[in-house]
């Protein structure tokens, strides 16, 4: 073993015996058991990947932890959409509701047939019975509204300390790659809510190297980017009412999909189906993916509601003039942009210069005993410029694979979803088609076959013409279109302590795709195996294989050849709570990639150490990592800051160690403070282009306040 790696494995053992040592004292502790929001999540996440849009799902998650579901309020997709509950379960608790009534009390769970501990446990934190629910609350909205106890300002300082080649003053750094901002990244957030009546909130972000301006032509007022929204719900027929940013999700999410979807992974049931959430009001910072302007539920009968919504928003894209101006006077859209970074000359062309323009309805009917529900939607969506609000078209740069993407002004989508619940088997599905006359279908079922075994099934089909703009149904790519697949999950729990999940998915792409210039096809596999043999140790190991026809890697001649690739990653770890103030985990990575004959490798070795004194929270990572090349690199979860995802790639050779620190100063006040830094070997600078560093360490800081009004 390499003497680096001997001394950080030294390093971890050290950290890890000096916690074991801590949890012999013994301190007043709240004997109240949170959830580790994390540990939830990562259970979720666990195999973690680039094309998922982490933050979005997280927020998602921790909405319902901070706003927990009544019981006697939500509906089945609301519970459902938590990933917790099997049909089994799902259809227990609405039999027990419609022959007992609402629930009394929290406890009364235990009563349900069969929510077993570890079930109660896991939902707990984002359920309640609340007693407001029971009676009409007479105040008037301004007077819910100021009364409110769920209203909180965010506010966060971020930067990273090493200077990056965009913000230097010399020779080297060229126009195009200077930074006209400094290094800070300021972001705050303001909500007040309360559950299934009313939120009100607005969010502000400057990314590090965007500059703090206030000009109204470029619909830039201070801050780079602010998000807002007003919902009001439950009015009369008046369902849910938004005005400013939101996201919706229906049916399936072929042609509306909010974000908060999971996909593949450790959970192998649950999480492969959507759910039909509506309209949501937007509060992320990304600065794409969401809809800005207004959007209406409305109930037209007892069991129709009617949703409709108009968009008007501007976003960045490059814009090209015809080379011939003879034959066209029209611009044309070649790329569209949505990493919202507004940091150079470029960049900064390219900003707001295209108006997205979007309208359509979803109908949604519901039977007697909600067994049935059945959808319809439609969206339209076109581009215009900014100047003479003339009609944009998009024209992409051919090449041999991208030839049936979307080309033209303007796009619709028609769909119709369903969801059926028979005993202990769910079947839900959606089929869609683009403008383009592209199809797009979607078709699959969860089962309980037993209360120790599930099982789930889907179906998919993208045809190499459908086009959706929104969507985000469940998929191998990152977008639904030229792709057909098989999946099938399990998942058997014997006892309360083993727990094995499994799934297998098929996957084929009927045309050309990228770094692939032929038709392909490959699978992937997951087995995990769960072991918690005491309330305080969860044990855990996983193996994940995925094989995907590309192009050769080395190919030299004009044409390419296609050949099999094979990525395998190990993943162990050990979560042991050592009493009330001291948790350990401890994971190791591993990583295995082959085109041909060229085996490359990585690995990752994990020790993290959470302390929670009561007001004082601590969260302590040293990490160790050393990999091959680019396909070998490894995602891990880390702990961030309130209302942040972190999740970096580990690529390379080095240490990788972060400290979080939460402390409550008062009862309306929480502070945070992060600091992370990765420390390479043999390497000399990090990054390229206006982010490289010179040197071989990357530091980053935040510090957040919560002030709770």
């Amino acid at each position: 073993m390499p003497v680096f790696l001997k001394s950080t494995s030294c390093l971890i053992l050290v950290i890890a015996l000096i916690s074991l040592f801590f949890t012999t004292k013994t301190l007043a502790q709240n004997n109240k058991k949170e959830i580790d929001l994390d540990e939830f999540v990562q259970e979720l996440f666990a195999q973690q990947e680039t094309n998922i849009n982490y933050n979005d799902l997280y927020e998602a998650v921790f909405q319902y932890y901070r706003n927990p579901l009544d019981l006697n309020k939500c509906d089945r997709p609301e519970l459902s959409s938590l990933y917790i509950l099997s049909e089994l379960q799902l259809n227990s608790f609405f039999n027990y509701t419609s022959k007992n009534g609402k629930l009394l009390s929290i406890y009364e769970l235990q009563a349900i047939p069969n929510f077993d501990r570890n079930t109660i446990e896991k939902i707990l934190p984002f359920v309640t019975v609340r007693d407001d629910g029971l009676q009409t609350d007479t105040r008037t909205l301004w007077q819910r509204i100021k009364a409110e106890k769920n209203n909180s300002l965010i506010l966060r300082l971020e930067r990273g300390l090493e200077p990056r080649k965009g913000y230097r003053n010399d020779e080297t750094v060229s126009a195009s790659q200077k930074y006209f901002g400094n290094p800070f990244k300021l972001y705050g957030r303001y909500r007040v809510q309360h559950f299934k009546d009313f939120s009100i909130g607005f969010t502000f972000e400057k990314d590090a190297g965007e500059v703090i301006e206030w000009k109204p032509k470029t619909k830039t007022y201070g801050f780079d980017f602010i998000s807002f929204h007003f919902q009001v719900q439950n009015k009369k027929r008046i369902k849910n009412l938004v005005i400013g940013d939101y996201q919706m999700q229906f049916g399936q999410g072929l042609v509306l999909s909010s974000g908060f979807a999971i996909g593949k992974g450790s959970e192998t049931i649950t999480t492969i189906r959507r759910n039909n959430l509506g309209i949501r009001p937007y509060t992320s910072a990304l600065e794409s993916g969401f809809f800005r302007g207004a959007a209406l539920t409305y109930e037209v009968h007892k069991r129709i509601d009617a949703t409709v919504y108009v968009s008007n928003i501007t976003i960045d894209g490059n814009l090209i003039a015809p080379v011939d101006s003879s034959v066209s006077t029209d611009d044309f859209i070649s790329s569209i942009y949505a990493s919202g970074l507004h940091r150079t000359s470029n960049e900064l062309k390219n900003k707001s210069s295209i108006i997205r323009q979007d309208a359509g309805y979803n109908f949604t009917y519901n039977s007697k005993n909600n067994n049935l529900q059945i959808g319809t939607s439609l969206s339209h969506t076109n581009y215009r410029t900014q100047k003479d609000y003339e009609l944009l078209s998009i024209k992409r740069n051919p090449t041999i694979y991208n030839q049936f993407e979307f080309t033209g002004s303007h796009n619709q989508l028609a769909s119709i979803n369903y969801s059926y619940n028979w005993q202990n088997f769910c079947f839900f599905g959606e089929s869609a088609r683009s403008t383009s006359g592209g199809l797009g279908n979607i078709h699959g079922f969860l089962a309980s076959l037993t209360t120790k075994l599930d099982i789930s099934m889907l179906y998919r089909n993208y045809q190499r013409n459908f086009h959706t703009f929104y969507g985000n149904a469940f998929g191998e790519a990152t977008r639904n279109i030229n792709e057909r697949g098989l999946y099938i999950g399990l998942k058997y729990s014997p006892n309360r302590r083993w727990n094995l999940a499994l799934y297998y998915d098929k996957f084929s792409y009927p045309w050309l795709s990228f770094q692939a210039d032929a038709p392909t096809q490959g699978y992937e596999y997951l087995a995990r195996l769960t072991w918690k043999p005491s309330k305080t140790i969860t044990l855990y190991a996983q193996y994940r294989e995925e094989r995907k026809d590309k192009n050769q890697a080395d190919n030299t001649t004009p044409i390419d050849f296609i050949t099999k690739t094979i990525r395998q990653n190990y993943l162990f770890n050990i979560d042991y709570n050592a009493d009330k103030i001291i948790s350990l985990k401890t994971r190791a990575q591993f990583t295995r990639y082959q085109q041909s004959n060229n085996p490359t490798h990585g690995m990752a070795l994990v020790q993290d150490v959470n302390a929670d004194f009561g007001k004082l929270k601590i969260s302590v990572r040293m990490a160790v990592f050393e990999t091959d090349s680019y396909d070998t690199r490894l995602y891990v979860y880390e702990k961030d800051v309130l209302y942040s995802f972190s999740i970096p790639a580990y690529y390379g050779k080095g240490v990788r160690s972060y400290l979080l620190l939460n402390y409550q100063l008062t009862k309306k006040l929480d502070c945070w403070f992060r600091i992370a830094q990765t420390t390479y070997r043999n390497q000399d600078q990090i990054s390229s282009g206006s982010e490289q560093i010179i040197g071989n360490t990357d530091t980053d800081i935040k510090l957040q306040l919560r002030i709770k009004f």
